[in-house]
């Protein structure tokens, strides 16, 4: 592990940000020009550069005009939920009628669009099959769905394959020819540019005048865009922090749907001072439960409902969802992490680490993998991937990946070089999942680790720490606290700002036996000032805290602490150097 100071690569002026502390923060994150931290809506990007847009809207054009029926088709992650949630509100505003959805349930049917979904969404005898947040893939699935006789619109953000689903439309900015700026687009994001493009069709056909309707006002759904893309941890280029923070504006406003209310209630989180990381450790790992554990079914309903106290009921079974999921973690933590001390020779020496993990018991909660490859990542700074039992034979694996290392085209290597070894695969630079023989595990462990020890190098597993230098006593103060909070949100490749200073320890306490709270006193050119300051730790070795008296250098966060209506500053412990 080391730690590095980011260098401000930036040219923005000192006179574009009045703090010079968030001057610092933003050249460290390569901002030139204030432009760039612009949140306003009508710096997005056109939505006529998404390919094949033009060819989805008139598809639903002909669908809305001639009453027929359609079916939303999403995804079982918190991505997928809002995506489908969007896609039925919008729809309704505008006038469609036969408006239904459905989201496989993860032990059933598997991911995207499969012929099994296809034929269960007969139900509803659909004229018109939309995915969201899925479908890139969906080969097989979409040519069942024209066997049928029903047509197919693709939204995805995905990587695409080599050899595309036959649809009518495919709407996604990661597939070849498509001259969108942003590849960053989340699943929910993408569906909100086509519903855009569709009212703006509708709008120019006076179809909104003919039919008597109100023009539908689509930024209301904007807090659905900013909790799937939060959720969904994409990389928070401008595009989607505009997307981000226009929706965490109607968030704090409490101008969002009532499900995102509840959710908050739920979580014990003030609504109005609601920031990105409210999102993305509080709503959605709520929402994710209901996918991982049971039915997403739950979490959409949540965010579909317009009485506050029925949405306030399902976002309860929502987080007793995720506390039954915590505790299925810790299990399968402890679990993997006996593995690891039976296969690795020394677990606490870097350089006798594997380059990737590969774990599987035949008794894991195939719903919580994910979490789990993303803790060992966290931990040891190596890819991981987790397998939990599918179908009889299959395993399904969840991987998470660490900067440096794409693993979707990793899993493309070792499928390339393995004819036959992997059954599918799909996902991002940082996540994928994949499926194989249960027999083939041993065999897919040789692959993926040659496929990493030839073609990267052993520098990508030395963890860097980046910290945005030392702050001053007078900077750790409520004042900047807030500002830092609100200057942005913050996110995946714009990350929150972390600070590194040496500190006393002047009192300690010990919270639920995993958590460490501190008073803390700055140490300026080793004299010690009369200020102190709060901090804490969570979730974190207990034995390696020093006590009382001693000094210690801090990787942390200047956050805001509120307490029975008391605001005061307060340092949340991200690393003890």
């Amino acid at each position: 592990m080391k730690l590095k100071q980011r260098p401000l690569t930036g040219k923005l002026s000192l006179e574009a940000v009045k703090l010079p502390l968030l001057h610092r923060v933003f050249s460290a994150r390569g901002i030139d020009h204030e432009d760039e931290l612009s949140t306003e809506l009508k710096q997005l990007h056109p939505i006529s550069q998404l390919k094949d847009i033009e060819k989805a809207v008139t598809v639903l054009v002909t669908v809305l005009e001639a009453n027929q029926s359609l079916v939303i088709i999403g995804d079982f992650d918190a991505d997928g939920a809002t995506a489908t949630t969007l896609a039925v509100k919008a729809l309704r505003m505008m006038g469609f009628k036969k408006v239904n959805y459905l989201v496989p349930n993860r032990f059933e049917y598997g991911y995207g669009l499969t012929p099994e979904i296809v034929t269960e969404a007969q139900r509803f005898e659909p004229d018109l099959i939309i995915t969201v947040d899925n479908g890139i893939s969906s080969v097989e699935g979409v040519d069942k769905a024209k066997a049928l006789g029903c047509r197919v619109i693709i939204t995805d953000h995905h990587l695409s394959p080599l050899v595309l689903p036959n649809a009518d439309a495919i709407v996604n900015p990661n597939q070849r020819g498509d001259t969108f700026p942003s590849k960053n687009l989340a699943g929910v994001g993408v569906i909100f540019y086509v519903m855009l493009a569709l009212k703006n069709k509708l709008q120019s056909k006076d179809y909104f005048f003919k039919k008597h309707l109100p023009i539908p006002n689509l930024t209301s759904l904007l807090d659905l865009v900013a909790l799937g893309t939060v959720a969904d941890v994409v990389p928070l280029d401008k595009n989607n922090r505009i997307l981000v923070e226009q929706g965490l504006k109607r968030i704090r406003n409490k101008q969002c749907c009532v499900g995102i209310k509840a959710l908050f209630s739920v979580s014990g989180r003030n609504i109005a001072s609601a920031v990105s990381s409210d999102l993305g450790f509080s709503c959605g790992p709520r929402l994710n439960a209901a996918g991982r554990l049971d039915d997403m079914s739950i979490g959409i309903e949540t965010l579909l409902a317009v009485d506050y106290q029925q949405a306030l009921k399902q976002s309860v079974m929502l987080d007793d969802l995720n506390r039954e999921r915590r505790e299925i973690e810790g299990e399968m933590k402890q679990e993997a992490l006996a593995l690891l001390d039976k296969t690795c020779l020394d677990l606490e020496k870097e350089e006798n680490l594997p380059v990737i993990f590969c774990l599987y018991k035949d008794d894991w909660h195939q719903g919580v993998i994910g979490i789990l490859a993303a803790r060992i990542r966290e931990r040891y700074h190596r890819p991981a991937i987790i397998f939990a039992p599918d179908k009889e034979g299959v395993i399904k694996g969840s991987a998470r990946s660490i900067n440096g290392l794409h693993i979707r085209d990793v899993l493309d290597l070792v499928a390339t070089k393995n004819p036959e070894l992997i059954d599918k695969f799909g996902g991002h630079a940082m996540a994928a999942g994949l499926s194989l023989s249960e027999k083939k595990f041993p065999e897919f462990v040789d692959a993926i680790t040659t496929v990493i020890d030839q073609h990267y190098s052993q520098d990508i597993f030395q963890e860097i720490l980046l910290s945005d230098g030392a702050l001053g006593i007078n900077e750790l103060t409520i004042d900047h606290a807030h500002q830092l909070r609100f200057a942005a949100p913050w996110g995946q490749h714009f990350p929150a700002p972390l600070f590194d200073n040496h500190f006393e320890i002047t009192e300690k306490r010990i919270l639920k036996e995993a958590h460490v709270k501190l008073v803390l006193r700055l140490l300026d050119d080793q004299q010690k000032t009369a200020t102190t300051i709060d901090g804490i730790a969570f979730n974190v070795d207990l034995d390696q805290w020093p006590d009382q008296g001693a000094e210690v250098h801090l990787l942390y966060q200047l956050e805001v602490n509120e307490f029975r209506g008391i605001r005061s500053a307060q340092l949340m412990i991200n690393q003890l150097l």
